[in-house]
């Protein structure tokens, strides 16, 4: 479990095959204090096990799958990374709850620099609207940030300068590849009220109270 607040912007060192799946050798300092062997690391919001520990950071197996749904299949050596150490018992939740799946990968779309912020656009897939709301929480490449606009099939977040500068953010081009991870109790939320709406009895409890798709829509619960 993590928070999406990044902790260190590592780098990649090398990737290699190992079997049937592949190994990230990341350069890191900060997320490793507390972290070992075995333990988790969320890199670019990719909930990853650290299965060796280096003097200039550690390794990660990482299946063809996760290479293929993420943009850790992408990636070059010298690439930034957005890095978070597992959370902890007595840790604070300064950001929201992230598990480290990622649902989809989307595309920077554009970046405005705003009065000291920056606005920065998204595009998603069509099936992850119905987990965003305007003010609710999503981590784009590990990061947690507050929707403030949805277009589309859109969305945009603002950036204050510490999350632009302690990011990998600031490094990206326009067209890059966004590990998205919808809201966890938003996803809770929509797969609860849907199996509610779905189910034969469930329906006629719906119609009679005045539940229905229509009215959570409205209200921007779906």
């Amino acid at each position: 479990m993590f928070t999406g607040i990044v902790r260190e912007i590592g780098s990649l060192k090398s990737r290699r095959r190992s079997g049937e799946s592949f190994q990230l050798v990341i350069r890191a300092e900060k997320v490793l204090e507390n972290s070992g062997r075995g333990d988790s690391i969320a890199v670019n919001g990719v909930c990853l096990t650290v299965v060796d520990v280096t003097r200039e950071g550690f390794a990660a197996d990482v299946m063809p799958e996760t290479l293929k749904k993420s943009n850790l299949g992408e990636l070059k050596p010298g690439d930034p990374l957005n890095l978070e150490p597992a959370l902890g018992v007595t840790d604070l939740l300064d950001g929201h709850l992230v598990s480290g799946h990622i649902d989809a990968t989307g595309t920077l779309q554009k970046i405005t620099e705003k009065s000291r912020s920056w606005l920065v656009e998204v595009t998603y897939p069509p099936e992850l609207d119905k987990y965003f709301i305007t003010k609710g929480s999503v981590a784009l490449n590990g990061i947690s940030l507050t929707i403030v606009e949805i277009t589309g099939s859109s969305l945009t977040v603002s950036l204050i300068p510490e999350t632009w500068s302690a990011t990998t953010f600031s490094n990206l081009e326009i067209g890059a590849k966004i590990n998205i991870e919808a809201d966890m109790l938003g996803k809770y939320v929509v797969k609860t009220t849907e199996n509610y709406l779905q189910g034969e009895s469930g329906s006629s409890r719906a119609q009679s109270s005045g539940l229905t798709r229509e009215a959570l829509r409205e209200k921007g619960f779906i």
